[in-house]
């Protein structure tokens, strides 16, 4: 039986606008996978009406395999988790 990564969504916090950009521009050219979608989102922490902490949220959804046509098998060895 074979198992096929399809896609993942991942997520990630930068500190500012900047840092989120250049990380998707990164990884736009990663040759694992191809970014079918990606958004960033600014976050803030309040306190008492105030912020006290603000970052950007990066989202990421990678593509790893055709769903109809794969080509490369899952690997539990190859995987991080």
């Amino acid at each position: 039986m074979s198992k096929y990564l399809i896609r993942t969504t991942e997520v990630y916090r930068t500190d500012n606008e900047n840092e989120a950009k250049l990380f998707i521009e990164e990884q736009k050219k990663n040759p694992e996978y191809e970014l079918t979608k990606y958004a960033t989102e600014r976050k803030e922490k309040k306190a008492k009406g105030e912020v006290v902490d603000a970052w950007y949220r990066v989202t990421l959804v990678k593509e790893f395999n055709n769903e109809k046509e794969p080509l490369t098998p899952y690997s539990q060895e190859e995987s991080e988790y």
